[in-house]
C-alpha cells in the first residue's frame, strides 16, 4: 500500500473506488447508482471548469473570508517550553467552522445541476449551519437531518439553522447522534434525488461524497503553505500539523497540500474522541485498532462490536461523535503516513480551558482534542520544532456544555 507523489490523495483511488485496494468504495442501493454517477460525472467536469473555479475562488475570499489568520500562540508557547505552538484559526471563517467550504461548493453544484432542494446531516450542528448559510445565499431550500440527543446539546446551532429558513428533521433512531442521521439523509436522498442535491458533511459516504468534501477543504492547506513561506522564507525543517478527526474533513484539508513532504520534516497527527476517561464507549476507530466495517456507503476502520455490529460511540464533542472515519485516513494510517491518537473528553476540557486562559481564542471542543495533544507533547520537543493546530471550530455552539461541565470552576 503506497502513497503516490503529485496525485491529490482524493484521486489516488483505483477504478472502484477504493484507496489503498480495500477502503472506500461506493455501497449502495440500486436506487442510488445512477444519481452517484451523475454527480461524479458532474463534479469531474467543474473541477476542471475555470468558470466554475473562478466561482469558486470569488466566494471563497468574498462570502467565507479566506484567507484564516495563522498566529503564534507566544503565551501558550512560553507556558508549556520547548515546541512554538501555532494556530491556523479556520474558526474565522464565514459561520465558524470549517464546515462552510464543504457547504459553499455544494451548493455551487447543486445550482450547476439545476437543482432546487439541498439536504445534508450533521451532528456537532455546524455541518447543517453551514448548509443552510450557503443554501440561503443561493436561493435553495434547505432540509437537515439531526440525531435527537445532538439537537439538545447543539442548540445555537439549531437556532442557526432555523433563522436560515432550513428545516430540521429529527431522528429518533440508534443512538439519536450523527450515525442516525447521515443514514435518514440518505434514505431521503434515495426517494427525492430528481430534485434533490445531497451534500455529506465530512470527508465519509461514498467515493464522490469524500472527493467533493477533500476537494473543498484542501483549501486550508493550500492558504497555509503560503502563510508558511511568507512567516519562514521557506517551509520549516520540523513541523506537526495537529487536528482533530472524526469524520476527517478538516484534518485532509489542513494536510492534503503537505502529504507528499518527508515524514521526518512534516508529521501529520489526528487526534480522535476517546470519549470519557472511565467508559469503555469512545469514537477513536483508527488510534484504539478498530476492524474494518461498511458505513454510510464505504468501508473504513468502524468502532463495531463483537458480531460486527455497529458500536455506540460516545464523546463530549458532538462532531467527533461518529463511528467510522475517512477512507482517506484509514489509507493515510496504513501506510503509516499519519500518526493517530485519542485525548478524552476530560483532556479536551482541559485543554479548552488552558487554551482561553492564555490566549485570545476560543476553540470548541472538537479542536480542544487536538490542542490537548499539542499541549501533551509540546515540553518535550525542541525550540526549532513548529507545532501547528488547526482550531477548525469556535466554542459558540458548546456554551451549554461548557456552562454544564465547568461551571463550577468559572
Amino acid at each position: 500500500m503506497k502513497l503516490k507523489k503529485n496525485i491529490p490523495l482524493i484521486d489516488q483511488h483505483d477504478k472502484f473506488g477504493f484507496w489503498g485496494g480495500k477502503f472506500g468504495g461506493s455501497f449502495i442501493p440500486e436506487t442510488l447508482k445512477k444519481p452517484v454517477e451523475d454527480l461524479t460525472k458532474e463534479f469531474q467536469k467543474l473541477r476542471k471548469n475555470k468558470k466554475f473555479l473562478k466561482q469558486r475562488d470569488y466566494y471563497f475570499k468574498n462570502y467565507i473570508g479566506s484567507p484564516t489568520s495563522f498566529v503564534k500562540l507566544e503565551n501558550l508557547s512560553n507556558h508549556l517550553g520547548g515546541a512554538q505552538i501555532w494556530a491556523k484559526v479556520v474558526s474565522e471563517a464565514n459561520g465558524g467552522a470549517h464546515k462552510i467550504y464543504n457547504a459553499t461548493v455544494h451548493a455551487l453544484i447543486c445550482k450547476a445541476m439545476g437543482k432546487k432542494y439541498i439536504v445534508g446531516d450533521t451532528g456537532a450542528g455546524y455541518a447543517g449551519k453551514m448548509l443552510s448559510m450557503a443554501a440561503k445565499k443561493f436561493g435553495l431550500k434547505c432540509k437537515i437531518f439531526m440525531g435527537a440527543k445532538d439537537i439538545k446539546r447543539q442548540k445555537p446551532n439549531c437556532d442557526a439553522m432555523r433563522k436560515n429558513g432550513a428545516e430540521i428533521v429529527p431522528v429518533y433512531s440508534g443512538s439519536q447522534t450523527l450515525v442516525d442521521a447521515v443514514s435518514e439523509c440518505m434514505r431521503y436522498w434515495v426517494s427525492n434525488c430528481d430534485n434533490t442535491h445531497m451534500c455529506v458533511g465530512s470527508t465519509v459516504g461514498p467515493n464522490i461524497f469524500v472527493k467533493i468534501c477533500g476537494w473543498s477543504t484542501a483549501q486550508i492547506s493550500r492558504e497555509l503553505k503560503i502563510q508558511l513561506k511568507k512567516e519562514f522564507k521557506k517551509i520549516p525543517k520540523k513541523i506537526k500539523l495537529i487536528n482533530c478527526v472524526g469524520g476527517g474533513s478538516s484534518a485532509y484539508g489542513f494536510w492534503s497540500e503537505f502529504i507528499d513532504y518527508d515524514k521526518k520534516q512534516i508529521e501529520l497527527i489526528g487526534v480522535e474522541a476517546g470519549g470519557p476517561k472511565n467508559s469503555k464507549l469512545h469514537a477513536a476507530p483508527l488510534s484504539r485498532n478498530a476492524k474494518i466495517g461498511v458505513l454510510h456507503g464505504a468501508a473504513s476502520y468502524v468502532c463495531q462490536n463483537n458480531e460486527g455490529q455497529i458500536q455506540e460511540t460516545e464523546s463530549i464533542s458532538a462532531g467527533l461523535d461518529y463511528p467510522g472515519v475517512s477512507p482517506i485516513h484509514c489509507f493515510l494510517k496504513d501506510t503509516k503516513r499519519a500518526r493517530y491518537t485519542y485525548a478524552t473528553d476530560e483532556d479536551a476540557l482541559d485543554a479548552h480551558q488552558m487554551v482561553v486562559k492564555f490566549e485570545n481564542l476560543n476553540p470548541s471542543l472538537e479542536p480542544s482534542h487536538a490542542f490537548a495533544e499539542a499541549i501533551r507533547i509540546a515540553p518535550k520537543l525542541s525550540k526549532d520544532t513548529i507545532i501547528i493546530v488547526n482550531s477548525c471550530g469556535d466554542a459558540k455552539k458548546d456554551r451549554d456544555i461548557l456552562r454544564e461541565r465547568l461551571g463550577k470552576k468559572r
